[in-house]
């Protein structure tokens, strides 16, 4: 008897272009692992109520990675038989839940806008699970953005757990970082109160990008460049301009870990 798909229907919501901003950063920080893989499988955790977001995967992958092969995992069996037109070589689309119904493990998962209506208590055994699932040296990357795709926050996490926080945002649209809260995964989102890490790190960067006002005529990337580069002496920052100029800051996991001693 075939196995009942683990989670929950979400509401599908999508849009092309959505999850731009965590795909390109995903071809620059794994990109070499897909293209030393043996088998290079990502999986689109949730695409939702159309394919676009597996099918722009699958794209931008395959400009670090040529040989990645996507597969769309979706617990709303219509929704999967809705995708199937789409299907193509190193694109398909399979019914399944956080089980991720593969014969082999992936090399990548990435779950976008998915676990936001679960309740906090249950994201540490939802990542438990999907990064048991991935092939020796495999990533997930799960978080949040909104409709269109203008800020973004997401975890990313090898087989042994969480390891870095990234916030990418549309800079032109941007008054300060911590309108980013919102965007915020579920396990930290409601841990942006005073005396959490998330918060005090958000405060830094509001008071970082205060200061570096004056850079804002020469416009908004230079402005959170020397945003990034005054938090570099007080956070464990794991990028650099390559990646500030993309409107992106990574700063390491444990660093805004929940519960951790930072104020």
């Amino acid at each position: 008897m075939p196995q009942r798909p683990i989670g929950t229907v979400t509401r599908g919501t999508t849009n092309p272009n959505r999850l731009r901003r965590m795909d390109r950063w995903i071809a620059a920080a794994h990109g070499a692992a897909l293209r030393r893989a043996d088998s290079p499988v990502a999986v689109d955790l949730g695409y939702g109520a159309a394919p676009w977001t597996a099918v722009e995967l699958l794209a931008r992958l395959r400009t670090a990675a040529p040989r990645t092969r996507v597969v769309g995992v979706e617990i709303d069996p219509e929704r999967v038989a809705a995708a199937q037109p789409y299907a193509r070589e190193g694109l398909t689309f399979r019914h399944g839940g956080f089980e991720v119904p593969l014969a082999e493990p992936p090399a990548l998962i990435r779950a976008a806008n998915v676990l936001r209506q679960y309740d906090e208590g249950q994201v540490t055994e939802v990542w438990e699970r999907l990064c048991a699932r991935l092939a020796p040296g495999g990533l997930l990357v799960e978080g949040t953005c909104d409709e269109i795709g203008r800020r973004h926050v997401w975890v990313a996490l090898g087989p042994e757990g969480p390891r870095t926080v990234t916030f990418a945002a549309r800079l032109g649209s941007l008054e300060r970082p911590s309108d980013l809260a919102e965007r915020l995964p579920k396990a930290l989102i409601h841990r942006n109160v005073p005396g959490e890490p998330v918060h005090a790190f958000l405060r830094d960067f509001d008071r970082a990008w205060a200061t570096a006002a004056p850079y804002a005529s020469l416009g908004a990337r230079q402005r959170w460049i020397a945003a990034a580069r005054s938090l570099e002496a007080d956070w464990p920052l794991c990028d650099g301009v390559r990646r500030w100029r993309q409107g992106e800051l990574t700063v390491a996991w444990e660093a805004l870990r929940p519960g951790g001693g930072r104020a």
